[in-house]
C-alpha cells in the first residue's frame, strides 16, 4: 500500500535541498514513508506540514497515495494537529490561477491530495511511481475504514438540505462502528459573524477529529482557511461532490472509468449545463500549461 523509500536525489537547487530536508525530517518523525521519484524534481516542494509536494501550475500537490493520505491525516488526529486537507482537481488548479487568494489557501493546507486522474499521470511522468490518485469520495471510504478501529471522531458539515445526514446514515452503514458524532448544513447565503460562532461553537462541543466539508469549491476552501485551528484539534477536509454521492443524489462513475480517467465524461454528462466549462474549457487549458511547463524546464 505505501510507497517504497528510495534514496533522496540530489537536488540542483537550495529550495528543492531544502525542501528534501523537510520531507527527511518528516519522515522520520512520523515513521510514515512518502512515495519519492527517481527523478530529479526540479518542482519539488513541501506543504505547510511538511508532506513532501511537486508544484503543478504553482499549486504544490502532495506526492502520496491513499495509504499515505490515511497515515497522515490519521498522525495529526493522534497528535491533534489541526491542518486542513485540499482535495485537489483540474479544475481547482485552473481556478487558482485567476485566483490568487485561493492559490494561498493552497499553500496554507497541510495536504493537497491528487484528485483526478491527470495530476495522479503528472505525479508518475515526475518519477513518482508509487504515487496515485486520492479523490474526495475514496477518501471518506478508506479514513472511515481506517479510524473505526482508534476510534475517530468525524462531522459532516455542507451540502444541501438533508444531504449531511443522510450521508452519515450511509457511512455507518457501511463501516459498523464508525462515530460520526454531528451533521449540519449552513444556509445558501454567507453567514453573519455571529451565525458563523454559534457553528464553530456547536461543532467544537462535540470534540471532533475530522471536519469533512461539502461546500464546492472555493467555497470549502475559504471556509476550512477561515475556521482551522478554531476547532481544537481539528482536520478540516473539503469533498465537495462526495457528499452527493454518498447521499445517492448523484450516482458516481463506474469503477473502470475512475482508473482510466474517464470519470470526468461521467460527470460531463450528468450535469452538463453546470460541469461543461469545467471539462470542455478549463481542463484543455490546464493540458497546454501543464505541457507548457514541461517544455520549459527541459530546455
Amino acid at each position: 500500500m505505501f510507497g517504497q523509500l528510495q534514496v533522496l536525489q540530489p537536488a540542483f537547487s537550495l529550495e528543492s535541498q531544502s525542501a528534501s530536508n523537510e520531507v527527511f525530517l518528516c519522515m522520520k518523525a512520523t515513521g510514515i514513508v512518502f512515495p519519492q521519484t527517481s527523478k530529479v524534481d526540479t518542482h519539488a516542494t513541501s506543504t505547510v506540514a511538511g508532506v513532501p509536494a511537486t508544484r503543478v501550475l504553482g499549486v504544490p500537490i502532495s506526492t502520496i497515495n491513499m495509504g499515505v493520505a490515511v497515515r497522515t491525516i490519521l498522525d495529526w488526529v493522534e497528535h491533534r494537529n489541526a491542518q486542513y486537507v485540499c482535495v485537489r482537481d483540474v479544475h481547482g488548479i485552473m481556478r487558482a490561477q485567476e485566483d490568487p487568494p485561493l492559490m494561498a489557501i493552497h499553500h496554507g493546507a497541510g495536504l493537497i491530495t491528487p484528485d483526478g486522474m491527470p495530476l495522479a499521470w503528472t505525479l508518475k511522468a515526475r518519477g513518482y511511481r508509487d504515487a496515485g490518485r486520492v479523490c474526495g469520495a475514496d477518501l471518506v471510504a478508506a479514513l472511515s475504514r481506517a479510524s473505526v478501529s482508534v476510534g475517530t471522531r468525524h462531522y459532516l458539515y455542507g451540502g444541501k438540505p438533508g444531504v449531511a445526514e443522510r450521508m452519515a446514515t450511509t457511512l455507518t452503514e457501511k463501516f459498523p462502528g464508525l462515530q460520526v458524532i454531528g451533521s449540519s448544513t449552513p444556509p445558501f447565503r454567507a453567514l453573519t459573524p455571529e451565525e458563523d460562532e454559534a457553528v464553530v461553537a456547536e461543532i467544537s462541543s462535540m470534540q471532533p477529529d475530522v471536519v469533512w466539508v461539502g461546500l464546492s469549491t472555493p467555497k470549502q476552501e475559504y471556509w476550512m482557511r477561515d475556521h482551522v485551528g478554531r476547532i481544537p484539534g481539528a482536520t478540516l477536509i473539503g469533498i465537495g461532490a462526495a457528499f452527493d454521492f454518498y447521499a445517492g443524489d448523484v450516482k458516481r462513475a463506474p469503477r473502470w472509468m475512475h482508473s482510466s480517467g474517464l470519470e470526468w465524461l461521467h460527470r460531463l454528462i450528468s450535469e452538463p449545463r453546470r460541469l461543461w466549462r469545467r471539462y470542455l474549457v478549463l481542463a484543455p487549458k490546464f493540458v497546454i500549461l501543464t505541457l507548457g511547463s514541461a517544455l520549459h524546464w527541459k530546455r
